[in-house]
């Protein structure tokens, strides 16, 4: 037996507050008999089909292929109010402002089937011992100083993704392989071992003035670096900063 979903949930409900079968059933409309197959689950609620018709004219049919997908191809981020701003200064009176929701829908099914492509990212979940991963960073709204004098540095972070244990070193000087590296080989003998896998930056900054010979090189040693502690040497791709969010945004606790 088939009844009606609305009636349904009226008669539960009255049901939860305490009411009688009888007087349940009667608030939902149909008899007592049926309230009881209702709760032996022997009626089905009927589910309303999916509608897949307008039920009215589309309000943009005349504009939307030559004015506003134009416009969205050239600026993907633009807001449904922006265009409906547009359109009513272009024709007065034909696109109000309660058209609003209607746009906001079409854009939204427009950026869905046929807008730019987005960047996916997985969820990234971290293992015991699988991951650490090294960056330099600088203390924003930190002055340090000796006999007043400003301490120019950097600090080398390396941090585990998994239990947040973290190694900083102060660096005096830029970026280089060879700050990377022994502040590196300080945090492992500091944890008394190495993970399974160490990622850093594309150390930018030590390859800005560097020829391609030279950073060949760099690559070698820092793939041997991390051959000799047995990790696996990876990298976070240029301008991913994701990538290496375990470090880059994580809270300092040295």
């Amino acid at each position: 037996m088939t009844v009606n979903s609305q009636q349904v949930r009226v008669y539960m409900s009255n049901r939860n507050e305490g009411r009688t079968q009888l007087t349940a059933a009667a608030k939902g409309g149909f008899s007592e008999r049926t309230g009881r197959r209702i709760e032996k689950s022997e009626c089905t609620p009927d589910t309303p089909s999916e509608r897949h018709w307008r039920t009215r004219k589309d309000p943009f049919v005349a504009v939307w292929e030559s004015e506003i997908v134009p416009l969205l191809k050239e600026t993907p981020h633009l807001q449904a109010g922006t265009v409906l701003e547009d359109l009513g200064k272009r024709y007065p009176g034909k696109y109000s402002n309660n058209l609003q929701r209607t746009l906001q829908r079409r854009i939204k099914q427009w950026r869905a089937l046929a807008g730019p492509e987005r960047e996916i990212m997985f969820r990234q979940v971290h293992e015991p011992g699988r991951l650490g991963l090294s960056d330099f960073t600088t203390l924003k709204k930190v002055s340090v100083t000796i006999q007043s004098q400003p301490l120019k540095h950097i600090l080398y972070h390396f941090r585990l993704a998994y239990s947040g244990w973290c190694y900083v070193k102060v660096i005096q000087g830029g970026e280089s392989f060879p700050a990377f590296a022994e502040g590196l080989q300080n945090a492992l003998q500091k944890l008394g071992g190495a993970p399974r896998e160490h990622r850093s930056d594309s150390l930018s900054a030590a390859y800005k003035n560097l020829s391609q010979d030279e950073r060949d090189d760099l690559t070698i040693r820092y793939h041997a670096f991390c051959e000799h502690y047995a990790m696996i040497p990876t990298r976070n791709n240029p301008g991913k900063s994701h990538e290496n969010g375990s470090i880059e945004s994580a809270p300092w606790s040295p």
